[in-house]
């Protein structure tokens, strides 16, 4: 009849002393300490899976103390009694950490962005990165993207709502939302908590950039920014805006190279179109004068508007609203992005062609190929009608008196 086993006591684990090989000591159902000939006690356990005996290391004495090995070796046996592997768990659930702690929300969100970013403009591909980093890498850059909950998530969107910024909130729900779902058909996360938010944000408000549209103001602002006493470049911009009524950005980030002076076209890039299609815009008279008076300023470097802090980079977004409100234009009288409404609601109350107007103000096609297409659709007629309302703009600038389209 063999020997029983005695289980080991503390005092045993802790007095074993190494020898020139090593050697074992039993504690019972398969559990031992290997003491190593360098003075190393290390936890192992003996099994049989399969009809394969196999041994699990448990972690070296005294890390491990007795009574923990005791606790991984019950764990271990009650697997074995499920029909699972041990050891075989334990490497896959070393894995999956491995690839949680890899794959945190900031790595998957800036794979996402990688692979995402050429079908954006440029200044869409700044401001998505930009909110992510502000608002939702600080405190869920970290952490693997498989083990953010839904209440997590909420929490920082809310944090975002109480400052005011609803409509920021909103759109990081959206990024937040294709993130994980691009997680989760990457293989990496098998949940998306951002999809099951819907409803639980404030509404956004709509949102309506304030703009002067009676003719008499509009004069007023037209000779308010010609008499502007601030930077000339940022003059220029200023006084550019209304005749072209392109997006601020489409404006702020304007190269030499894209103005055709000859033919009168200033021809913006599909890369810089909110609705990535090229956009043709036909020159008045009055903004090629505006743009003769440019070219000595800036006409040797990249941009018609560049940083007054290097030319590597044109005006920021703020510059154009801060001359504004320099001028006494508060933010419920005029923003930059008003020059658009202003155009839009005194054409299309002149009687111009709605078709002409909305082409002209580059508005989305639905349909993006025809789009790529369309992009000099009805060119002569507006052609002639960014003179007209070039001219008229200028009658307006000339006379406090209201005028209307000739």
């Amino acid at each position: 009849m063999p020997k029983k086993t005695l289980p080991l006591t503390d005092a045993e684990v802790r007095n074993a002393k190494p020898k020139d090989k090593p050697y074992k000591l039993a504690d019972g159902g398969g559990l031992y300490l290997e003491v190593l000939p360098m003075g190393g006690k290390s936890w192992r356990l003996k099994y049989r899976f399969g009809g394969t005996e196999k041994r699990m290391v448990f972690g070296l004495w005294p890390e491990v103390p007795l009574k923990r090995a005791r606790q991984l070796r019950e764990e271990a046996r009650t697997l074995v009694a499920q029909g699972v592997d041990p050891g075989a768990k334990r490497k896959q659930d070393r894995a999956e950490a491995v690839a949680r702690s890899e794959h945190t929300f900031e790595k998957v969100a800036k794979d996402w962005y990688d692979k995402n970013k050429e079908g954006w403009t440029a200044n869409t591909a700044r401001t998505n990165i930009n909110r992510l980093t502000q608002d939702i890498f600080p405190a869920l850059g970290a952490r693997p993207i498989n083990d953010i909950t839904v209440p997590e998530l909420l929490t920082v969107l809310r944090r975002v709502e109480e400052r005011g910024a609803e409509e920021t909130a909103r759109r990081l729900r959206g990024l937040a939302m294709a993130v994980f779902s691009f997680a989760i058909a990457s293989g990496i996360a098998s949940h998306n908590p951002a999809a099951e938010l819907k409803g639980a944000l404030t509404k956004a408000r709509p949102q309506h950039f304030a703009s002067i549209r009676d003719p008499k103001g509009v004069g007023a602002l037209l000779r308010d920014m010609d008499d502007y006493a601030g930077n000339a470049v940022v003059r220029a911009a200023l006084r550019m805006a209304p005749y072209v009524f392109v997006r601020p950005g489409e404006l702020r980030w304007a190269e030499w190279t894209e103005f055709d002076l000859f033919a009168a076209e200033w021809q913006i890039p599909a890369s810089r179109m909110k609705m990535r299609v090229k956009h043709i815009v036909p020159l008045a008279k009055q903004v090629l004068g505006i743009l003769e008076e440019l070219r000595p300023l800036t006409g040797s470097g990249r941009f018609l508007f560049p940083s007054m802090r290097a030319n590597s980079a044109p005006i920021s977004d703020m510059t154009l609203l801060a001359a504004l409100r320099r001028m006494g234009y508060g933010k419920d009288e005029m923003t930059v992005h008003g020059f658009r409404s202003m155009a839009s609601t005194l054409l299309n109350e002149q009687g111009y062609n709605r078709d002409w107007i909305e082409r002209q103000l580059a508005h989305g096609e639905r349909d993006g190929v025809r789009a790529a297409y369309n992009y000099a659709q009805y060119l002569p007629e507006r052609r002639r009608m960014m003179q007209e309302w070039s001219d008229y703009l200028d009658t307006l600038k000339a006379s406090p008196k209201t005028s209307g389209l000739t």
